[in-house]
């Protein structure tokens, strides 16, 4: 089964365990030609009951006219479900709304069901980088280039933005992902699985890598990629929608109304059942 049914397949079995309530309202940022900027990269999609679940805007210009005619009130009373299944789909708005609901109705079950999160580990430290480790970086995280340089560690940042090799000529920035066989840690955005790009990813894994998956749209049970060979998963919880949502409606830090938790493959007790 494909990355993505099996996300589909979990917001059907949430839904028939658990009684998740309908959309309050949703938050989309405007639209920028050419990428959006930082303040203006994820949508926001809220419950009943104050779970929400974000998602990454990225889309092609084309889809600009489209994006633009989304309104929230459209949305208002409708059940987050029926977005979730269609997670993968072909089409970006669509595939960007559906993680949207699929991270609100794991959010809704975690804190309706007080599902125990480790609030305390981080992520990022798990990884411990090390003197002669190969560290695969997929996606550009600037903020960890020199953590990892001053442990003298090997770099290879696996990227699609082709811009980025000449931007930094310092550092190994690759499109192949043939190249991540020789790493042992592995550090991956989150984002890889809202492009279907990591089953291509793990698959040019090696079996002995310790794989770590971050980033905000993490706001997911991690079942599907432990079952892949994940190793950690760093995500984040919105524990105070109504805030967020007005933190993300005035492009200001979510941090008040957010905490960062980690899940381990070691010690996860899987998907809470009813």
């Amino acid at each position: 089964m494909r990355l993505k049914d099996e996300f589909r397949s979990m917001a059907g079995n949430l839904a028939s365990g658990f009684s998740i309530p309908e959309i309050s309202k949703t938050f989309f940022p405007p639209f920028y030609k050419g990428g959006q900027p930082k303040d203006a990269e994820f949508m926001a999609l809220a419950l009943e009951g104050g779970a929400v679940g974000v998602s990454y805007v990225l889309l092609p210009d084309e889809k600009m006219e489209e994006y633009l005619s989304l309104k929230s009130s459209s949305f208002s009373g409708k059940d987050p479900v029926e977005f979730a299944i269609e997670f993968g789909h072909d089409d970006p708005i669509k595939n960007m709304l559906s993680l949207a609901a699929l991270n609100a109705v794991c959010q809704h079950v975690i804190k309706q069901n007080k599902f125990p999160l480790d609030f305390a580990t981080d992520s990022l430290g798990l990884l411990s980088v090390s003197e002669g480790d190969k560290v695969g970086m997929v996606g550009f995280f600037p903020p960890l280039i020199k953590t990892i340089e001053k442990c003298n560690a090997e770099l290879t940042v696996l990227e699609k933005k082709e811009k980025l090799i000449a931007d930094f000529p310092e550092l190994h920035i690759t499109l192949d992902p043939t190249e991540l066989r020789t790493c042992n840690k592995v550090l991956c955005t989150s984002t890889t699985v809202l492009n279907n790009t990591l089953d291509e990813i793990l698959s040019n894994c090696s079996p002995d890598a310790k794989v770590s998956i971050i980033g905000p749209t993490a706001g997911y049970f991690p079942d599907p990629l432990f079952a892949r060979g994940v190793d950690v998963v760093g995500g984040t919880l919105i524990k105070d929608g109504e805030l967020f949502i007005k933190l993300i409606t005035e492009s200001k830090r979510w941090g008040p109304a957010t905490r960062k938790f980690c899940f381990q493959k070691k010690n996860y007790p899987g998907i809470p059942c009813a």
